[in-house]
């Protein structure tokens, strides 16, 4: 009886198969629609209307709400740009991880975490299913 054993440093990179792969691209295409129009856009476009709906961010100094819309545009930005989507998706899980914290301890409303838990959930697999492209941004940019 003869073993063989598998050498994974020459392996390929990990690429979904093809109906993941679409999955992947619609959750992408949603999701960065609606970090770039429906969260962090009101940020940026009309942050005063921001403080006025939701009292708990006034508890947050306005750089950091300001600071908040540009990430999330710039992460729903990234999410579509198929060489970004990894690492839109692996900051974009830290910011979601941050606004459930938020929403549990400084707004005092722990149930509002279930939502930016799950989209942290859901831009982990993301980032796991993509980390592909991760190599290759490093690649291109050690050239």
């Amino acid at each position: 009886m003869t073993t063989t054993t598998a050498d994974f440093s020459a392996a390929a990179p990990h690429r979904p198969g093809k109906i993941r792969h679409r999955v992947l691209w619609t959750l992408q295409i949603l999701l960065g629609l609606f970090f770039v129009i429906a969260s962090g856009g009101p940020k940026l476009v009309i942050p005063g209307a921001l403080t006025d709906n939701a009292p708990e961010n006034l508890t947050i100094p306005f750089a950091l709400l300001i600071f908040i819309g540009v990430a999330e545009v710039a992460g729903g930005i990234g999410l579509m740009v198929p060489r970004l989507t990894a690492l839109a998706a692996a900051g974009l899980t830290v910011l979601t991880v941050l606004a459930a914290g938020t929403q549990a301890f400084i707004a005092d409303k722990p149930a509002m975490a279930i939502f930016p838990l799950a989209l942290a959930a859901i831009f982990t697999w993301i980032a796991y299913e993509r980390r592909a492209t991760l190599t290759e941004l490093r690649d291109t940019l050690t050239r």
